[in-house]
């Protein structure tokens, strides 16, 4: 049995695993500076997954106005582990800068595919079932307001269609190719 085989299945699980918590942690941090509605069922899902972590953060790393410091700190951190682990794995060694570039550039990544797929479920939601509301609708649209707001505001009307979320789509994927593949070459470079 080849060894080469492990190494790619071991980062997957890692990066999996790491992923879903930094996903979970990430979009706590962001529902919380979009005032969504933490009474809201999956609102308080999110809070119970990364209450064991951020719980005791908490008492070390104050809050900065609106943003939740400890949340920022530990997706950092995480990120950093999960890609010092996947580096690793695979038998490779790396610089802290290096390391440190590539984190933010992964999660500037995540942050920008989120949001895409946040507006991706609002558009085939209001598709399926135009003015249909749930609790998962309602955190969506709370998160995706803030992006698509200044967007309605400066696309002129279309006779009720609202051109935003293409735009705003547009717009991430032209970040991803601008700002976060550049920031992960950076990053390599400094491996």
């Amino acid at each position: 049995m080849n060894g080469g085989y492990f190494a790619p299945a071991a980062v997957f699980v890692l990066d999996t695993a790491f992923g879903l918590f930094i996903g979970a942690v990430m979009l706590r941090l962001l529902l919380q500076w979009v005032r969504a509605d933490f009474y809201n069922p999956l609102s308080q899902a999110i809070v119970k997954l990364t209450n064991p972590l951020l719980r005791p953060l908490r008492r070390y790393i104050p809050a900065l106005g609106r943003i939740d410091t400890a949340s920022v700190v530990l997706i950092l951190v995480l990120q950093v582990v999960n890609l010092w682990l996947a580096i690793a794995i695979s038998g490779g060694g790396g610089a802290i800068g290096g390391l440190l570039v590539m984190s933010f550039a992964a999660l500037l990544s995540k942050l920008l595919y989120l949001y895409t797929f946040a507006i991706f479920v609002q558009v085939i939601a209001s598709w399926v079932s135009p003015g249909g509301r749930s609790a998962a609708l309602d955190l969506v649209d709370s998160l995706t307001e803030p992006l698509l707001r200044p967007l309605q505001r400066r696309l002129p009307p279309l006779g009720g269609l609202d051109l935003s979320p293409m735009l705003a789509l547009i717009l991430l994927q032209v970040a991803l190719m601008l700002v976060v593949a550049p920031l992960r070459d950076l990053g390599v470079s400094l491996l």
